[in-house]
């Protein structure tokens, strides 16, 4: 299992266009990938369960990734975020 956290730096949040670039990326691995912002969790995979997570600007978030693929995944994913979100 391997787990970073992130600052959100889009000023609208976690908010469709993000979340949905997450889900499609997400589903690339194998591996079970979590975000969670101490309050919520959900799967990466499921937009509206990460759009429920209501995530504000600034907010901090932990991403845990576990399964066979997850040494890549986090790497990728690492990457994902610092360009995306």
């Amino acid at each position: 299992m391997q787990t970073f956290e992130h600052v959100i730096k889009d000023e609208m949040g976690l908010h469709a266009r993000p979340a949905g670039l997450l889900v499609k990326e997400a589903k690339k691995y194998k591996s079970t990938i979590t975000v969670s912002n101490g309050v919520k969790s959900a799967n990466a995979t499921k937009l509206i369960m990460i759009m429920g997570m209501g995530v504000k600007s600034g907010e901090t978030i932990t991403i845990t990734i576990e399964g066979e693929d997850e040494d890549t995944a986090f790497e990728e994913l690492k990457a994902f975020f610092e360009t995306n979100v």
